[in-house]
Order: structure tokens, then sequence, then C-alpha cells
């Protein structure tokens, strides 16, 4: 039946929110149906047990080929929260020491950045009450940690330091081969948090120097709750939960068999698809940045200009409200965000914002776009051109000054 000429057209749905999660790519959705009727316990020593675990093994294969790490160095978890929690809750049980009261080799002091995942400043917190010794480094404009202050923070009593690969709001890349090196020399433990950069540009784990890297399924198009961490073989891991003999001990609970091969098909379309997505999506993402910046006066991106995420683009515009600007873009179909999805609920300006030296009123008029596979031309002109009416409208109606751009 034809629509009534009074009725509406269509809205455009455009999703720009990838850096909070990706959909399930076709062919990791029919690996995973293809999986439910593998119901073995992959811990089970019969022939439905053994083909559960073949199957398992051969996702873990595909993980460490898409991390260019060693075979038997990734482990299995719930997501990159866990894998975080269990790195730092293995450096605290060695900075107690033996004892749980003297260092392991005098070491018992840690440092990471301002502008971490909310997983990682909460268990640095939680380390400093407990009465450690937790440095938070500054980065710079663009989002850049600091070398120099790493350089003098770094010291023989330093037993761990974590520095995220690329935010996840500002899309910032940080140096990791430089920050492990110096971590290394120094005699430090070295992990970074990959959530955000796995799947998007190449990296190699050996390249890196890390002992620890944490990523998660859903970044790259893989099923939420499941994610993997590196482990270098050597370093020290304590498992977070205890249990039975999975993972070789160190890490208990029944395998999600279906999870775990939704992650492997993930990794093995993302290793052979990075090059392409940086070529394609950041063409999309610049596209939407020009568009922006021409058709919209008064604004600020923020985020280094080179050494950026290819999907990601944080922009603040002075005089109009994050939460406002996303409701309204909402009710145009275009689905974007104010920030970490995993801080989306506070009411509190962007850390990350702040660290990078943008005040709260204008940490408050950010929005992030994060682009992915499924976004295109059309959308992203379909942004450009929805955008600007919207703006106008907030800061006509804003109580703010808008100020020039900070």
């Amino acid at each position: 039946m034809a629509k009534h000429e009074t009725e509406p057209p269509e809205l455009r749905r455009v999703y720009v929110d990838y850096n909070a999660t990706t959909p399930l790519k076709p062919e990791v959705k029919a690996a995973m149906i293809e999986d439910l009727e593998i119901y073995g316990n992959a811990s089970s020593m019969h022939a439905s047990g053994r083909l559960a675990h073949a199957k398992v093994e051969q996702a873990r294969i595909a993980v460490e080929k898409l991390l260019g790490a060693p075979a038997g160095t990734v482990i299995f978890t719930s997501g990159g929260s866990e894998s975080n929690n269990t790195v730092f809750q293995t450096m605290r049980r060695l900075a107690s020491g033996p004892d749980g009261r003297s260092p392991a080799a005098g070491r018992n002091e840690f440092i990471t950045t301002a502008i971490e995942h909310p997983c990682v400043l909460n268990s640095a917190k939680d380390l400093k009450n407990l009465g450690f010794k937790v440095t938070i480094l500054p980065v710079d404009g663009y989002g850049k940690l600091r070398m120099d202050e790493l350089k003098k923070t770094l010291s023989g009593k330093t037993l761990f330091v974590s520095v995220m690969a690329a935010n996840n709001e500002i899309g910032t890349i940080q140096n990791i081969k430089e920050i492990a090196g110096q971590v290394k020399a120094a005699g430090a433990w070295m992990h970074t948090d990959a959530v955000q950069a796995v799947g998007k540009i190449p990296l190699s784990v050996e390249d890196l120097g890390v002992d620890y890297l944490t990523m998660s399924a859903h970044k790259i198009y893989g099923p939420k709750g499941v994610g993997a961490l590196y482990v270098r073989k050597g370093a020290p891991l304590s498992p977070l939960i205890h249990g039975g003999h999975q993972e070789d001990g160190l890490r208990a609970g029944t395998y999600n068999n279906i999870g775990i091969l939704g992650f492997g098909r993930a990794a093995a379309i993302a290793a052979a698809e990075v090059e392409k997505y940086g070529r394609e999506i950041s063409a999309l993402r610049n596209r939407l940045r020009s568009g922006i910046a021409a058709a919209i006066p008064n604004i600020k991106i923020n985020g280094h200009p080179e050494d950026v995420l290819p999907n990601t683009l944080n922009i603040s515009f002075p005089g109009a409200e994050g939460e406002a600007i996303l409701l309204s873009m909402d009710i145009m179909g275009i689905e974007a965000s104010t920030g970490s999805a995993c801080a989306s609920g506070s009411l509190e300006p962007s850390h990350v914002l702040l660290a990078i030296g943008i005040g709260p009123e204008l940490a408050h008029g950010s929005i992030r776009f994060s682009l992915g596979w499924g976004c295109g031309a059309e959308d992203i002109d379909y942004i450009i051109k929805t955008l600007p009416p919207i703006i106008a409208r907030l800061r006509a109606m804003s109580t703010l000054t808008a100020g020039a751009a900070s």
C-alpha cells in the first residue's frame, strides 16, 4: 500500500557510534549461528567437547595472528575491562610482595595517563587507596603523552606502566613502541589498552614491545561479552577469576564457545581488512570533518591532526550543549556520542577533554563521531546537511555566550 500523502518520509538512520560498539559482521553472525549446534563443553574430553575445544583454539590462533602474537600468548576474557583489571590486580600482588607487605624487587610504583579508559583509571585509583604510589601523567593539547614527564617519573621503584594505544574519545594514537622502550629500559612491566586500536590500525605486539595488550571483540564487529588479553611469555599473570583449569588456570569459567568463535571470525576478517579500513574510513572521516568545518562556524576539532584513528572525529561546538545536540541528532536519525559510552550516564564533563585543556563549558558541548563499515558518503553528507541547523538553533536558544573556541 502506498504511503498517505501526509505521512512523513521514512527517517534516515545514520549510525556513527562505532567506538561504543560495532554491529556483527554478517560472516560473524553466520559463524555464531553455526556454533549453536556445537553444544559440548570445551573442557570435556569426549568428542563433543573436543570439537568445541578445537573451535576455541582456532579462534585463539586468529586473534594471535591479528595481534602479531606468538602462539599461546592470548587468553580469552569477558572483555576489555576484565582484561585490564586482571593485569592491574596481578601488579598489585607483585607490588605487595610474597608476604603482602614488602614489594617484589623493591618496586611498588605505578604510572598511567590522565586520558585512560575508566576501568584503568579506577583500577589505578584503587591502588592509590591501598597506599601505593600512583602517578597520573599529563598529556599535551592533542592528547599525546608528554615523554619528558614519563622519563622524569620512571625510576628503579616503577613496577608497572599502562598507556592506551588510542583514545576512545578523541582518537589520538600514542607512540607505544617508544613508550614501551622507555619503560622496559627502566625495568618495569608495560601494558597497553588497545581496545580502540586493534583492527583499525596495523599493530604487532612484537613490534610494540609491550608485555600486556587488551582487546575486545565488540569493537571489531564481533559479539559483546568476550575479549582477550595478550601476555608476553615470561610476564607474570595472576587469575582474576579463580576456579577450574581453563586457560591454563589463568581465567576460570566455562568457555563462551559462541562468543569466542564469533571473536575469532571477526579477528580473521579484521586482519584481512585493516589496510582497506584505514584507507576508506579515513576518507569518510575527512569528508565529515571538512564538511562540518565549512558549514558551521566557530568549532574546535579535538585530538591529534595526524596521529589519530581513521574513524574518529571529536568536535566541540561553543554555545551548544552536547546532550541537546545528541538528542536533536537522534530525532533526525543520527546516532553519535558525547564521549565514552561507559561514561554516558555521567553529568561530569569528559575527563579526556579536560586533560587536553578544554574547559568544562566547551567540553560539555562536544560530540564524538566514530565511523565504521556500514557508513557511506551519503550518510556523511546527511550529517553535514542536518547538523548546521541544529547547532544554529541551539546556539540561538542558549543562555551561554558562544565565545571563541579555546
